[in-house]
């Protein structure tokens, strides 16, 4: 499966840029997927106007994959089915993205299974393999390039990643059915290394860049990148996020998105966008839980959206993933302070059609 695969509307918004989620896993009280609640968390985000989903990532709990738990392909192909549906007779494009990772040949098998359902790119986790060299590595990206198109994924540490070096994604960009990169390591050089190894590449037309850092949203989207390279000066912007952040009030991150490419269109970054990007920022560290070291960012995803009725809990596969003593009042804080991010209206004049059967 190629890029040129991807249907043309798909491809076109994906380049444009646009708000794409990390899907949360829905968990009743059991500890089991509550279909209904998934379902509604993907209705949400398509009617919050995002361009796209990630299934199967970091924010969907990777241990997904565990034989005892058995929900990688039913929250996939859920996930697909529910897209399908919900996009039936609409113009609006959206592209199916699947988290896979795991050694070669699990995220071989993988790969293949979401091909097959009917995704249109996998975002490549490199988690499992620390030890590897960059031939090692590159490798594995060129295995799973040759299934489908990749997008790479530059995973902070503190939940799991890896440093990966400039050479590293210098090589990475040569690989022709790259389609882009989400930029996560929350580390302002190693971005920086990402975006100078694609220019370098001469790739910064065709890998398409996506900020996943979290703690830097509204700046990422804001800045030209200016590189210069071997064949002259070049620039690139990140164009949109592929974010857990924006798993929650996504319908308050579209008009976020928007209002930062008209800025870029118009050439004047106003100082109230960089008030916003110290606000989206705070809001963020209540979230993702930066007090203690992450440890309740996705209880965090998930306690927003219980609030919101989108959930029916906040457990999570790993009975001691929770929220972090004091994050919820953090999460009072951060609503109360800026209620021009939450888009709790929203979601309240639509929750019940999103989970109707």
């Amino acid at each position: 499966m190629e890029i040129s695969s991807i249907p043309s509307r798909c491809l076109e918004s994906f380049r444009r840029g646009g708000v794409i989620p990390a899907q949360p896993l829905a968990l009743n009280a059991q500890r089991k997927l509550s279909e209904r609640h998934q379902r509604a968390l993907t209705r949400y985000y398509i009617a919050s106007g995002a361009r796209g989903l990630a299934v199967g990532v970091h924010s969907t709990q990777f241990e997904i994959r565990d034989p005892a738990v058995g929900l990688f392909e039913p929250v996939l192909r859920l996930a697909s089915e529910t897209i399908d549906s919900a996009q039936a007779g609409r113009e609006q494009a959206f592209l199916k993205i699947a988290g896979v990772c795991g050694k070669t040949p699990q995220a071989v098998q993988e790969a293949l299974f979401a091909r097959a359902t009917g995704y249109h790119a996998c975002l490549l986790s490199l988690a499992a393999l620390k030890e590897a060299g960059v031939s090692e590595l590159i490798g594995h990206c060129r295995e799973i390039a040759a299934i489908m198109p990749v997008i790479g994924f530059y995973l902070q540490s503190s939940v799991g990643g890896r440093p990966l070096p400039y050479a590293f994604w210098r090589d990475f960009a040569d690989i022709p059915n790259v389609l882009g990169i989400k930029i996560a390591p929350f580390n302002r050089y190693r971005t920086l290394d990402v975006v100078r190894a694609v220019c370098d590449a001469g790739r910064e037309k065709e890998i398409v860049l996506y900020t996943g850092n979290d703690d830097n949203i509204v700046a990422d989207l804001l800045t030209p990148f200016r590189v210069r390279t071997a064949k002259g000066a070049c620039e690139v912007r990140i164009v949109g996020g592929l974010l857990g952040h924006w798993a929650v009030w996504t319908r308050k991150a579209v008009e976020l998105l928007a209002e930062c490419h008209r800025c870029v269109s118009q050439g004047v970054i106003p100082q109230a966008m960089l008030t916003r990007a110290a606000e989206v920022t705070d809001a963020n560290a209540a979230l993702f839980d930066a007090a203690n070291g992450f440890a309740g960012c996705i209880p965090g995803i998930h306690e927003v959206l219980r609030r919101q009725g989108l959930m029916p809990g906040i457990l999570c596969l790993n009975p001691r993933e929770q929220l972090s003593p004091g994050q919820s009042d953090e999460l009072d804080r951060v609503q109360a302070a800026y209620p021009h991010l939450n888009d709790d209206d929203f979601v309240r004049e639509n929750l019940s059609e999103w989970l109707a059967d």
